[in-house]
């Protein structure tokens, strides 16, 4: 069994498969604006903040894009879909947090979406309880792939990151976690794993359903 002391999760792509829900939203709006390769932008903005995402949107479709509304509406859409549990749960993420729960270990969430989202989604979901601190996008300065965020959520569960997991889907996150000298696990969502991503990385697994053994082992 491997020696460790906690597991920091990110949340979109890797606990909710939200990253496909709201690039599918995203899509629907590209019709609207005349937007072309909109999937390839989007793809680049997975695992950052809200502001991050707004400057790869003006770098890609110029400075007068009306991001602000653009960004609202596909909010909106987002939300009359998804919202009071509608959201798609990853398969395994109920089970992978009872089995750290029991294990003794310390469990956090890493996400780059602001605070009240992240809430009232892992509410909604009936699992919010799970975790011993939730660190959002709007409590740090800095956008992963800055490893800021990992390393305030393990200052705030009292672990070193050398004894923490981080389970992440995106490049970005990926990154962060392996900056910030956590053990990064891949589960990949929209994007496979490159060659980048398997160097950093300590495993690549395909679903939540593997961690456990992988742990296990």
């Amino acid at each position: 069994m491997k020696k460790y002391d906690a597991v920091v999760f990110d949340m979109d792509g890797v606990i909710f498969d939200s990253e496909r829900a709201t690039m599918d939203c995203w899509l629907e709006l590209a019709k609207k604006y005349n937007i072309e390769n909109l999937e390839e932008t989007f793809l680049a903005c997975t695992g950052t903040t809200h502001q991050r995402t707004k400057e790869i949107m003006l770098e890609a479709y110029g400075e007068d894009f009306p991001y602000d509304t653009f960004s609202k509406e596909a909010s909106v859409m987002f939300h009359e879909k998804h919202d009071g549990g509608k959201l798609p749960m990853k398969s395994g993420v109920r089970e992978l947090l009872e089995y750290l729960r029991k294990s003794g270990k310390k469990i956090a969430l890493a996400s780059s979406t602001r605070k009240q989202t992240v809430i009232d989604e892992l509410s909604d979901a009936g699992i919010i309880d799970y975790f011993d601190e939730i660190i959002t996008g709007d409590m740090v300065s800095h956008s992963k792939p800055h490893p800021e965020i990992f390393l305030l959520a393990c200052e705030k569960i009292g672990v070193n990151p050398e004894n923490a997991y981080a389970i992440e889907d995106s490049y970005n996150g990926i990154r962060s976690a392996g900056a910030g000298g956590l053990r990064p696990i891949m589960v990949p969502d929209l994007l496979p794993a490159n060659d980048e991503m398997k160097q950093i990385a300590e495993t690549i697994l395909e679903s939540l359903d593997e961690v456990i053994s992988y742990l296990d082992v």
